[in-house]
């Protein structure tokens, strides 16, 4: 494998913002009929709560998942009999994935303010990231955009203060009145959507921490099984993290030698980690709450294939445990 290369040609990039204003655009227009409730903010920002007030739906959900994916992916529900119990699944499918997934959807802006007895923090996904460019992933993928209103995703039940509005808006070199803000806790039917659609991403951040060139992933396909919601923070989400880790299946198309193709393949899924085989919510409780103690190489799909475009083959490694996503589900 090599390490990502910013100069590699990747053609012309789109803007993840402009991309996803048909679906914003829906989700305000049907926010009835999605269980949504749209406001304005203190600083002007519009608010779409679509899960801690309101009930959501879990087709807001997906509709969310393909906001945080910049407009460059669709994501469908659908039925999958490989999982008996359980045969529910979410689709995603991305043409860009490099700036989908690590450019927009990945959870990686620390949205924080306040000290003592109030403070906020939530991670920051979806499009308004590329506009603060706040991470070196962006440096990594060589990617910003530069659009005049942005989108941001939160998973909480509770927007962020007028003071932290306007430093995110500032951040994100736009007015407040342009930025929206999306959120919805995990225990939420479009909580418990948008994190199960990441199971292609959590393939291309593991891409990433391998060091191999994401300039070369053309096509990224994922499937991982719809985990019920669950009222309790720790249980939602033992089971949206489970259902791509223990259920999580992925294609990725890539150019470049075949031999780095299946080097791939064999470093990406799950079962590689120490921790695997336990369901997710009772390693979280192992490690007393503490994500940085728990091994980084489990947040991957249960299995992998990957195509080596130079020469056709296709290489696979790993596997899904419907046993433990039945123990994680029920």
């Amino acid at each position: 494998m090599s390490t990502p290369s910013p100069e590699a040609p990747l053609g012309r990039r789109p803007s993840v913002n402009r991309g996803v204003l048909p679906i914003l655009r829906s989700l305000v227009d049907e926010a009835d009929g999605l269980r949504l409730h749209v406001s304005k903010g203190a600083a002007g920002e519009t608010l779409i709560d679509a899960g801690a007030s309101v009930a959501g739906s879990l087709e807001a959900g997906r509709r969310i998942t393909e906001i945080c994916l910049g407009g460059l992916g669709t994501v469908a529900v659908g039925y999958d009999p490989i999982m008996p119990r359980f045969p529910w699944s979410l689709t995603v499918r991305t043409w860009q994935p490099v700036v989908a997934c690590l450019g927009s959807q990945y959870a990686g802006w620390q949205i924080t303010s306040g000290e003592g007895e109030d403070p906020y923090f939530s991670m920051g996904s979806g499009p308004a990231r590329a506009l603060a460019g706040k991470e070196d992933i962006f440096r990594d993928i060589a990617y910003a955009d530069d659009h005049d209103g942005g989108v941001l995703v939160l998973e909480t039940a509770n927007p962020p203060p007028e003071a932290l509005v306007r430093r995110i808006a500032a951040d994100c070199r736009i007015a407040p009145e342009k930025l929206t803000i999306v959120y919805a806790p995990t225990q939420s039917l479009a909580g418990t959507v948008q994190i199960v659609g990441r199971v292609v991403e959590v393939a291309l951040h593991k891409a990433h921490v391998l060091h191999f060139d994401l300039s070369r992933v053309v096509v990224g396909t994922g499937t991982a099984p719809l985990a019920p919601p669950h009222p309790d923070f720790i249980t939602a989400m033992g089971r949206t993290n489970d259902a791509v880790i223990y259920g999580g299946r992925v294609l990725l198309h890539v150019t470049g030698p075949a031999a780095d193709a299946k080097a791939l393949a064999e470093a990406l899924p799950s079962r590689n980690s120490k921790d695997y085989g336990t369901p997710f919510a009772e390693i979280f409780r192992q490690y007393e709450g503490d994500f940085y103690k728990i091994d980084g190489a489990l947040f991957s799909p249960a299995e992998v294939a990957v195509v080596a475009l130079e020469t056709g083959e296709t290489f696979r490694a790993g596997g899904i445990d419907a046993k433990l996503i039945d123990a994680s589900f029920d």
